[in-house]
Order: structure tokens, then C-alpha cells, then sequence
């Protein structure tokens, strides 16, 4: 069996943050903040648990991360996330001077890694992310993808079970 890479080990650790968000019904996005081989700061999806546009993530990592360590700037630490950044988390990536971020899958929806945008790398900004992307692809992929199938079939039964309800 192949030894597992240090990307890999921290992937993992944010999948396991993505299935917090999964058991909350929420859309199962998990992000590790790793600082001198210690993780500062976790985060998950929570968006409608919250009722709140900025509860990603990415976004609630960093606070965490920045609290302690005591510092906005996260300038030595490495960002995990299954999912590639939307734009305001990719912003929020630039701004807190996070030198690499490790994404498990694309988001050709919405990702600002290099999907839609690249505001991880956009020369005009004063800072850019090294990026690294695929690690534990499938898994991430996977893990989103059964996420998606299900709640089509969930909403399913619920509108034909209110169509019968209302007969």
C-alpha cells in the first residue's frame, strides 16, 4: 500500500470536516488550516444551518486560524479545502497572505482557483497562492456528487408526497 503524502493526510482531515457539514444537511465542504505541522483552524460548510452567506468553510478556518495565532495574517500556513474557493473565499484566501492552498476538487460552477476565475493567482494583487490541486480528487468529487444525488431524490419524494397530499 503507498504511503500517504502530507497534502493527502491533511485532505483527509478536511473531509472529515466535510462530513460534519453532510450530517448538518449542508453541502459537504470541510477546510483545515496547518501551521508548523499543527492545524490552527477547522471549518465546514453551514451556510443554511446559520442562515448566514459568509458561514463557509474557508471563511470560518480562518477566523479560527487567526484567533490563534493572533494575527490576521496567516503568512506561514497552508490552507486545505475539498472544494475549490469561490470568490469570496478565494478573496478572503488573498487577504489573510496564505501562502499555499491544497484543493481537493474543482468547482466549475463557481471556483476562483482557476474554474472561473483565478483570484488565488491574479497578477495585479500584491499576493499570490501557490496552488495546489487533485489531492484525494475522487474522494472530494465523490463525496459532493452523492451529496447532490441524494437531495434530488429527497426533494423528489417530498414534492410527490405533497402532490399526494394535496388529492
Amino acid at each position: 500500500m503507498a504511503r500517504m503524502t502530507e497534502d493527502e493526510k491533511y485532505m483527509k482531515l478536511a473531509i472529515k470536516q466535510a462530513m460534519k457539514a453532510k450530517e448538518l444537511g449542508e453541502v459537504p465542504i470541510g477546510c483545515i488550516i496547518v501551521y508548523e505541522g499543527k492545524i490552527i483552524g477547522r471549518g465546514y460548510n453551514r451556510r443554511n444551518t446559520d442562515k448566514n452567506t459568509l458561514s463557509h468553510a474557508e471563511i470560518t478556518a480562518i477566523n479560527k486560524a487567526s484567533k490563534k495565532i493572533g494575527d490576521w495574517r496567516l503568512e506561514d500556513c497552508t490552507l486545505y479545502v475539498t472544494l475549490e474557493p469561490c470568490q469570496m473565499c478565494a478573496g478572503a484566501i488573498v487577504q489573510a497572505r496564505i501562502p499555499k492552498v491544497v484543493i481537493g476538487c474543482d468547482n466549475p460552477k463557481a471556483g476562483c482557483a482557476g474554474s472561473i476565475l483565478n483570484i488565488l493567482n491574479h497578477p495585479s494583487f500584491n499576493h499570490q497562492v501557490e496552488t495546489v490541486k487533485g489531492v484525494l480528487e475522487e474522494e472530494c468529487s465523490k463525496m459532493l456528487k452523492d451529496f447532490f444525488t441524494d437531495l434530488r431524490k429527497r426533494l423528489k419524494v417530498e414534492k410527490e408526497s405533497l402532490k399526494e397530499n394535496i388529492k
